[in-house]
């Protein structure tokens, strides 16, 4: 069977595309990923898909909120460093310094 997608993903005929796809999600912005899985939502709520082509979307789904979840996990882990920083620098002027991240 063929596979043909556009380039949010969805299915034109036959399923979604993984190999090129698949390649090209580790290269995806936060924003990118977002709204790639926000049009594989739409286009799983809008139905008339085959039980072949849904698996294939809702598994391109998952890849791509896998990316959203890493850039979510780096901003935190950025916030919380930076936070961080923050606090030893007030700790050695003021001498309270409790670095705990609010999150």
């Amino acid at each position: 069977m063929t596979v043909l997608t556009d380039s949010v993903g969805s299915v034109a005929e036959g399923g979604v595309s993984e190999g090129s796809e698949a390649a090209k999600d580790g290269a995806l912005s936060y924003e990118q990923a977002r709204d790639k899985l926000t049009a594989v939502v739409k286009r799983l709520e809008a139905g008339g898909l085959t039980l072949e082509q849904s698996i294939d979307l809702w598994e391109r789904g998952e890849k791509l909120a896998a990316v959203c979840a890493e850039w979510l996990d780096g901003a935190r882990a950025r916030l919380a460093a930076a936070m961080a920083r923050q606090q030893r620098e007030t700790a050695g002027s003021d001498g309270d310094g409790d670095a705990e991240a609010p999150f």
